[in-house]
């Protein structure tokens, strides 16, 4: 098999499934490398996420404070969610939009897709810009703990790039966004 630019893929020879959670599935994965050498790695499946940066009219983003269980605290993010079975990602951009900030998309546009941690993991992230947000109705599930933060775009990708901000979706789809925003409509942000 070959990969990016005809590079060869390395061969899964056996799985064994470690465990099956909520989330995520873990298996360990005997892998013949490109290089030859058999070894074995520890794999984390997951189903994928989409994220939204979230953009009024007056060029503020809508953020969300969120607590993370696995970091001891809070993060600063964009709304985000795993998708549900057979959803598309811009359907449970717009779902995650609405159930974390009581905002609806008029417009949803594709900023791509990210790795989230490739050393051990097959998280795939979609990435939206959402304009045109209208009120709806917020629902939070039981594990979402958060508020609403309403920073300008330009502040929140400046923070970004400064480190400012450790979530790496955030990070990323905030830095497209803009970079969007920036490019589409000069003279806007």
């Amino acid at each position: 098999m070959s990969g990016d630019g005809g590079r060869p893929r390395g061969e899964r020879l056996e799985s064994r499934e470690v465990f099956r959670g909520r989330t995520v599935k873990l298996d360990v994965d005997r892998v013949r490398l490109p290089n030859g050498k058999e070894m074995d790695f520890e794999l984390i499946h997951h189903v994928g996420a989409a994220a939204v940066v979230p953009v009024a009219e007056d060029g503020s983003v809508l953020l969300v404070r969120q607590y993370r269980y696995a970091t001891g605290g809070y993060l600063l993010e964009v709304p985000a969610g795993k998708l549900d079975p057979g959803e598309a990602p811009e359907t449970c951009a717009a779902r995650e939009l609405e159930e974390e900030t009581g905002f609806r998309p008029a417009k949803l546009e594709p900023l791509g897709w990210i790795w989230t941690t490739p050393g051990f993991a097959d998280e795939k992230i979609w990435l939206f810009l959402a304009t045109g947000l209208e009120p709806a109705q917020q629902g939070l599930e039981d594990d979402e703990i958060l508020s609403l933060e309403r920073v300008p775009l330009a502040e929140a990708a400046d923070k970004a790039a400064r480190g400012e901000i450790h979530d790496g979706k955030t990070v990323c789809a905030l830095l497209r966004a803009a970079a969007r925003l920036t490019t589409a409509e000069p003279g806007t942000t």
